[in-house]
């Protein structure tokens, strides 16, 4: 074992005899101490960016991979972060959980993932013992959910922690602004000469589903026309179909806003089979830019957000406290961009 608790469990051979490898043969193969190995595994900031990578490169070509748990016994470090999810099969928390991850490893952390049951105080709270019982150095909290926001009042206060999407009290928190993408959506059609607008909503215990139907309506209302009709749906496409259905039989809207893409393929769908032409007849908007979004028919005009930047961010303002800086209430709020497809077109005034 290393003097700072590394080990290693890639293999050489030597004199005919396989052994695994250790610090001291990085450090001969990089040409360096073994001290500076020690120094370039623990990201010490007293190596020079080419010795570093000659190490590294020596680390790479020996397949040398230390001990992580033995090096946090001798550090004081893990190097592990926990994640607290809820519903991780929709494609925002979803996405959200995988952008986390991958800046996290760049980071040079490892991840533990910690699902709720239920979005309340009870799940929340197994989850933080789940992950603490692994000696993480820090978690996010992606909750989207208002329960669940609500009760990261309440998350141990000596564990470092970020909130993504909602949160509540003082704690950093960062998020898509879900407004501001609402408005560009409903200012959109508006521009196009559409005046009677339909929104989809998502469910109402979401905050995301409340910002996009605030934006749709402030947008309307500043613009001096009434938000006429909401329709409720769950972010599925089957409530998007459905929702779809009643607006094909209503035939007094020109435009929708969808509260999400999953639920505008239903909608989609119901207005074809319905005789609807989009958007010589109404004109869709989503919101998310799913992968498929660019191959629906016709192409969906939507919101896309950024869920690298919301991983990058998230993660800048855990480590910052995992080192040492005070938890603040600082917000990092992110803009989405509009997609523009073919789903959305003028308004056409039949005669």
């Amino acid at each position: 074992m290393a003097a700072d608790g590394s080990d290693a469990i890639s293999e050489v051979i030597e004199n005919g005899v396989e052994r695994r490898v250790v610090m001291a043969d990085v450090a001969r193969l990089a040409g360096v101490s073994h001290m500076t190995v020690s120094r370039v595994l623990n990201d010490s900031t007293a190596v020079s960016p080419t010795t570093r990578a000659r190490v590294r490169a020596a680390m790479t070509t020996l397949g040398y991979r230390p001990n992580t748990a033995a090096r946090a016994l001798a550090t004081g470090r893990t190097r592990q972060l926990g994640v607290v999810s809820v519903n991780t099969t929709l494609f925002g928390p979803a996405s959200m959980l995988v952008a986390i991850e991958r800046a996290a490893r760049d980071a040079g952390y490892a991840v533990s993932i910690a699902g709720m049951r239920e979005p309340d105080r009870r799940s929340l709270s197994e989850a933080f013992e789940h992950l603490t019982a692994q000696s993480v150095e820090g978690i996010v909290a992606i909750t989207p959910r208002a329960a669940t926001a609500a009760a990261l009042r309440d998350a141990p206060g000596g564990v470092p922690l970020v909130a993504v999407e909602g949160g509540e009290g003082p704690m950093p928190t960062v998020a898509v602004d879900q407004y501001l993408g609402a408005v560009r959506a409903t200012r959109h059609l508006l521009s196009l000469g559409h005046r009677r607008i339909a929104h989809i909503a998502g469910p109402d215990d979401w905050h995301e589903a409340n910002e996009r139907e605030r934006g749709w309506r402030d947008a309307l209302t500043e613009a001096g026309e009434s938000p006429t009709l909401v329709i409720n749906g769950d972010w599925s496409p089957r409530a998007g179909y459905e929702a779809g259905l009643a607006l094909a039989t209503r035939r007094d809207h020109t435009a929708v806003f969808v509260a999400n893409d999953q639920m505008a393929i239903g909608v989609l769908r119901a207005f074809a089979e319905a005789g609807i032409d989009v958007p010589g007849d109404i004109s869709v908007v989503g919101f998310d830019d799913i992968p498929e979004a660019a191959y629906f028919a016709p192409p969906l005009t939507t919101l896309r957000q950024d869920f690298g930047e919301v991983g990058r961010r998230s993660l800048a303002l855990l480590v910052a406290q995992v080192e040492g800086a005070p938890r603040s209430d600082e917000r990092v709020v992110i803009p989405p961009d509009l997609v523009l497809r073919d789903s959305t077109g003028p308004v056409q005034h039949k005669n």
